[in-house]
């Protein structure tokens, strides 16, 4: 698996490449001897990648300037996204900004893009997050470009923030509190196996959708119980209703001056919408990358708005 490489010399423009995902897919072009090119909104955020990346800004308004950025690329590997609405932008922003990048891309002449969208979008969902994502694909259908849709459920490694976030909690308190059940399921894929999916599917020519899921499928129970054994820090896990758990998560958020999780975020996971019946696309498993990393698990809250906060501090400070 993964054994195409991206031809050498030629252009890929990512977008967010200083960031998570979009810096494994970087690393892995540049390891293949790509030309990378990095359309960002934190052009100063600390990175390890020195001059080997062209950096240009991600300003969707400035339509002229978005194609010359994307002129000569060969592949565009679109990252961006929100996680959830907020002051300064909402998932309403980021389709039409999205749709923006669709359309400067078709005007450069880009020969493909991949895609990042979500597990089980459809425009007829109650969730924000799920809708635009489906809205998303269909424009980038429409659009006639070439391309690769990722659906990554969620993805895990050093700079990851809900594994994280669950084991900084697990350090922490005397209890872990699960919505309802606990018994809905989800299947993280790590995201070097991510980016090499990506990078893959960069090299392809066939319009494809693929859900970008790892070998291990848990229960959102199972995955605390497994993370508190693994750190030793094996807490009583109690069932709240998804209301009570919404505000607990609103308590420490005001703690930690983050959002730890949306309502939507809540509902989609009791859903079972980061679960698919697909073959898995990644083959790192979670249990052992956790075991490795048990040392250093959960140390550090990782926050997502300080993230977008300080736009030049690295994901792993």
């Amino acid at each position: 698996m993964w054994v195409v490489r991206a031809d050498s010399g030629k252009l890929h423009v990512v977008t967010g490449a200083f960031g998570y995902s979009g810096r494994y897919i970087a690393a892995r072009l540049l390891a293949q001897g790509a030309a990378v090119r990095t359309l960002t909104n934190s052009p100063q955020r600390a990175h390890d990648f020195g001059a080997r990346v062209d950096v240009r800004p991600l300003r969707f308004a400035a339509q002229e300037a978005l194609v010359e950025s994307l002129r000569g690329a060969d592949v565009l590997y679109n990252t961006y996204w929100v996680r959830f609405n907020h002051r300064g932008f909402t998932h309403a922003e980021a389709v039409a900004n999205t749709r923006l990048l669709f359309a400067a891309a078709t005007r450069a002449g880009v020969r493909r893009v991949v895609h990042v969208s979500i597990t089980n979008p459809s425009e007829q969902s109650p969730l924000e997050y799920f809708r635009g994502k489906a809205a998303l694909e269909r424009s980038l259908v429409a659009s006639g470009l070439p391309y690769a849709i990722l659906r990554p459920a969620v993805l895990f490694g050093r700079e990851d923030i809900l594994i994280n976030n669950i084991a900084w909690a697990l350090r922490r308190f005397p209890l872990f509190a699960v919505f309802g059940s606990g018994d809905y399921r989800l299947q993280p894929i790590h995201v070097d196996d991510f980016a090499a999916l990506a990078v893959e599917q960069g090299q392809s020519s066939v319009n494809t959708i693929v859900d970008a899921i790892g070998p291990e499928t848990f229960s959102y129970r199972e995955l605390v119980t497994l993370l508190g054994d693994i750190i030793e820090r094996r807490r009583p896990i109690v069932s709240v209703p998804p209301w009570a758990g919404h505000w607990i998560a609103v308590v420490l958020g005001c703690a930690v001056r983050d959002v730890l999780l949306t309502r939507d975020e809540i509902a989609g996971l009791m859903a079972n919408l980061l679960v698919t019946n697909s073959p898995p696309a990644g083959t790192t498993k979670l249990s052992e990358w956790a075991r490795e990393h048990a040392a250093d698990l959960g140390r550090r809250y990782a926050s997502e708005l300080g993230r977008r906060g300080n736009r030049s501090a690295s994901y792993l400070s």
